[in-house]
């Protein structure tokens, strides 16, 4: 387990991402390892609409950890898990669910600072607090994917320094928490990102979408990982639509 560890953690290469076309079971688990996928993630939305439930931990934590351990089981590569805001607000009640996610076999794991049923951001402290709490309770090799929703939760064109200045300022508190990587999903002006990298001291991680710079522009930025949330989901169920529409009116 250890090796599975420090390969995913390897992965994350500034200008050499690591590329996660997220899946959300083990049957899309196994079709991406398949295409050569070096490591496999989730995407918290995707899992939820598979099972029929809204994003936003609507899915119960059972359900989400029965998933994530049968995904483990089907491939032999690293899996990280959405596990969205840990299912708990307290620290320690995070802390004791991420250890649970951990015992799944799960190499890391995303975790956001957004208020989760809520709105706006847990402040910087109180989220660095459970991050630290996440680490002390799965060990030092555990990929905490720190994600900051600041981007997320405002208009790309509202998008600026000041913006980033708030980001970094989380990316270096979620660092000296414990954190592995820094998740920036909704930025994508090319120069606001490449600052973000520079001054990260936490690789970043990037969210393709449609219409965002594609993976040259970012990994040229500085990026270590790009991820596609819930776009190969949607992708694979308007395949799906499509399909069925061909044959149900034929």
């Amino acid at each position: 387990m250890t090796d599975k560890f420090d390969r995913f953690a390897a992965l994350h290469a500034p200008r050499a991402p690591l590329v996660l076309f997220n899946i959300w079971d083990p049957g899309s688990a196994k079709a991406v390892a398949a295409a050569g996928a070096k490591a496999i993630a989730t995407g918290s939305a995707s899992v939820a609409m598979a099972n029929g439930f809204a994003d936003g931990e609507a899915v119960p934590l059972d359900l989400v950890l029965d998933n994530a351990a049968r995904i483990v089981a089907a491939v032999e590569v690293p899996v990280t898990i959405d596990f969205e805001g840990g299912y708990a607000v307290d620290p320690d009640a995070v802390g004791a669910n991420v250890a649970r996610l951990a015992a799944t076999g799960a190499v890391g794991c995303n975790f956001e600072d957004q208020v989760v049923g809520g709105e706006g951001l847990h402040p910087c402290a109180f989220q660095a607090e459970r991050i630290a709490a996440i680490r002390a309770a799965t060990g030092p090799a555990f990929f905490i994917n720190a994600r900051t929703d600041i981007f997320l939760q405002a208009r790309a064109d509202t998008h600026d320094e000041a913006k980033v200045d708030a980001a970094i300022e989380r990316a270096h508190a979620y660092a000296k928490a414990g954190a592995s990587g820094f998740f920036v999903p909704g930025l994508a002006d090319p120069d606001l990102l490449a600052r973000v990298c520079w001054e990260s001291p936490l690789p970043v991680n990037f969210m393709a979408f449609p219409g965002a710079p594609d993976a040259a522009a970012v990994a040229a930025a500085g990026v270590a990982r790009i991820s596609h949330g819930p776009f190969p989901y949607r992708a694979a169920m308007q395949g799906l639509e499509d399909a069925a529409r061909a044959v149900l009116r034929a």
